[in-house]
């Protein structure tokens, strides 16, 4: 068990040193830009993608948002269970996320798709759907990226042939963007006092 252990943080240490740093700051930028600028940000993916989804929306919306002037404007769309059965069981599930997006979704928004394999069929309808729409597009993936990568604006990808791994990397991805820009915060309010 011990050397199951070791393999694990050795594999997630490995694909930690390996991640685009490029990626990662560009993925920052397009959600600080998206709090300042007052734009939407939706985000999907199913399973534990959903799962951590529905995290970046509490962490964002509430976290690091409450008590500040400028606020994110996160919304999952898989968070909405009666909605997305209904579209489940009257449309089809490959349309649970673009539908959604068709009452909402305006130029320059944010759509966030998370999958690990870059091939969830509803996820990549919302986002083709959102790329017509002139949203600004955003992949988490993990192995090659599959199509996700390939049709979004812009990408972190875990790269690596393990489902628990990449989700470990979109969750921690999520909890780091909240500690920089958290702490962005606060040294920007200490430079307007110092100043």
């Amino acid at each position: 068990m011990l050397n199951a252990m070791e393999n694990y943080f050795s594999e997630l240490k490995s694909v930690i040193d390996n991640l685009d740093r490029n990626e990662i700051e560009t993925f920052i930028n397009v959600m600080l830009n998206a709090r300042n600028n007052g734009k939407n940000i939706y985000i999907m993916g199913n399973g534990g993608s959903g799962a951590t989804a529905s995290h970046f929306c509490c962490d964002f919306n509430k976290g690091m948002s409450y008590t500040k002037d400028k606020k994110f404007k996160m919304i999952c769309l898989n968070d909405n269970v009666s909605t997305m059965l209904a579209y489940s069981n009257d449309v089809g599930y490959d349309f649970v996320f673009v539908e959604q997006l068709k009452n909402f979704v305006k130029e320059g928004d944010i759509v966030i798709g998370i999958s690990g394999s870059g091939n969830s069929k509803n996820v990549l309808n919302a986002i083709d759907y959102a790329n017509k729409k002139g949203a600004i597009t955003i992949g988490l993936t993990g192995y090659n990226g599959g199509v996700l990568k390939q049709i979004t604006k812009y990408s972190v990808n875990a790269n690596v042939n393990n489902m628990q791994i990449t989700e470990d990397i979109h969750m921690m991805l999520c909890h780091m963007i909240y500690d920089i820009l958290i702490n962005q915060d606060i040294e920007n309010k200490k430079e307007l006092i110092c100043g």
